[in-house]
């Protein structure tokens, strides 16, 4: 794929002298090559901004959707046949096309005798209410026998490659201040904030490690909902004539469109930078395209519906597969940046692998790979028990969004009479839940929450085993 210098050259937005300056600037000085060029005054922030905005755009013949004629009339043709009666807009409507090209279409299938007019209100097509035939209704069952997809045009893999690359998280940027005011409802060290902030504005894969209890998932999850920016999901593709569905409303949130709508081919979703996650239940199968030999079309892997945004890795190496295979199957993607799906037809096909993947897990990392593999994840970071200190105030912030007064004393009862004598470690999930459990006792009773001695006993006997 073309990097954005190269982008940038071929639309005649910077010429070859400003990138080669770009280029020697940024071996001397780092940083991104977008930022190299404005600090060279090639390019200013406001235009960058707008390249690598880029909306997908509405197709204005048949050719530039990237599929046949042939191609689109059975879609249609399968649209009609669960429609029954309709009109040409309630078409483009569902397969996402402009109505001009709907209306070749359709013109097309009349003529085939497959639909016919049933009435209108003006001399304009667009206004004309059809139905379909007995040999439409024929035709549309053998399709369906062929392929019960019946959802927007696909787009091909080709535009698809070319969007992701241009929306890639390689290129995000993400501040110190973005930084700490997204992890501000976590208790969490200066020192660690300054080994995530880099992490994260990399777009490089990273092991989040430690002690299970102490915010490795909720670290990810905040750095999934930090990441900059939206992007647009076709909602399928279609590789060698197979169709792959691509949008998930599970993991993926349409957002608003800021883009002038005529102007957007609606086969595309605009979506938060999409976050999927998965714990125990990861296997290989799902790093694979998934064909439903009923419906006869294809859903996207994990990693495709994560392109562009985050993929974590929850409780890595308590899968039912060797952690040393996942990681096996991940060595490709990771260093070079694609990775390769199979259809059921034999036809292998190469994909964008473009997402901050993250590892979460309560094992050492040197326990669950070899140091080959270890080196292609840049960073490892270490979320470990916190102190004392941070603990006070990691309770007194859950006091604090209870609505329960934080009282020192009792506090040092819990510290002093838990967990220093039966020496305890400290969690930064313990706050959280012995408050819990005080608000469930205080419901139960009728009374209103607040921190005693008692309510401390009966929250730690009834969390903790045998202690």
């Amino acid at each position: 794929m073309a990097s954005i210098g190269d982008r940038l050259l071929g639309e005649g937005i910077i010429t070859e002298q400003d990138l080669n300056r770009a280029l020697k600037r940024q071996r001397t000085e780092g940083g991104r090559l977008g930022q190299n060029l404005i600090a060279l005054g090639a390019i200013n922030q406001e235009e960058l901004n707008r390249f690598l905005k880029k909306h997908p755009v509405v197709p204005s013949s048949i050719e530039e959707t990237g599929l046949s004629t042939p191609f689109i009339a059975d879609l249609i043709m399968k649209h009609i046949n669960s429609l029954g009666e309709f009109m040409i807009a309630d078409v483009a409507d569902r397969v996402k096309l402009p109505v001009s090209l709907v209306n070749k279409i359709v013109e097309t299938l009349k003529r085939e005798r497959l639909i016919e007019v049933t009435g209108g209100s003006s001399f304009s097509t667009i206004s004309y209410n059809y139905r379909i035939t007995d040999l439409g209704k024929s035709r549309g069952i053998e399709l369906m026998d062929l392929c019960r997809y019946v959802g927007p045009a696909p787009v091909t893999l080709e535009d698809y490659r070319e969007m992701v690359e241009f929306q890639t998280v390689r290129h995000i940027v993400v501040s110190q201040e973005t930084v700490k005011q997204a992890f501000s409802h976590l208790v969490l060290s200066e020192s660690l904030l300054k080994r995530l902030g880099p992490a994260i504005s990399s777009g490089k894969a990273m092991f989040v490690y430690g002690p299970s209890g102490n915010g490795k998932t909720a670290i990810a999850e905040t750095i999934g909902a930090l990441l900059p920016e939206t992007v647009y999901i076709p909602y399928a593709i279609t590789v060698g004539g197979q169709i792959i569905i691509m949008f998930d409303p599970v993991n993926h949130v349409p957002v608003g469109c800021d883009d002038d709508m005529t102007q957007v081919d609606q086969r595309w979703v605009r979506i938060k930078r999409p976050m999927v996650m998965t714990g125990g239940e990861l296997s290989l199968k799902m790093l694979d395209l998934d064909f439903n030999p009923v419906s006869k079309y294809y859903e996207a892997s994990l990693q495709m519906k994560a392109n562009n945004g985050l993929f974590i890795a929850d409780d890595f190496g308590r899968q039912l597969i060797e952690p040393q295979s996942l990681l096996n199957r991940w060595i490709v993607p990771l260093d070079r940046h694609v990775d390769f799906m199979t259809l059921h037809t034999g036809i292998k096909f190469e994909i964008p692998f473009d997402m901050l993947v993250i590892f979460s897990t309560n094992i050492e990392p040197k326990a669950l790979s070899d140091e080959a593999f270890l080196r292609r994840i840049r960073y490892k970071i270490k979320i470990d028990h916190p102190s004392e200190a941070k603990y006070e105030a990691i309770f007194k912030k859950v006091c604090h969004s209870t609505t329960i007064p934080f009282n020192k004393e009792i506090f040092e009862y819990l510290m002093e009479n838990y967990y220093r004598r039966l020496r305890v470690n400290l969690n930064a999930c313990h706050p959280r839940d012995i408050i819990d459990h005080i608000i469930d006792s205080a419901h139960y009773y009728m009374h209103a929450p607040m921190l005693t001695r008692e309510g401390i006993d009966a929250a730690w006997q009834n969390y903790f085993v045998d202690t």
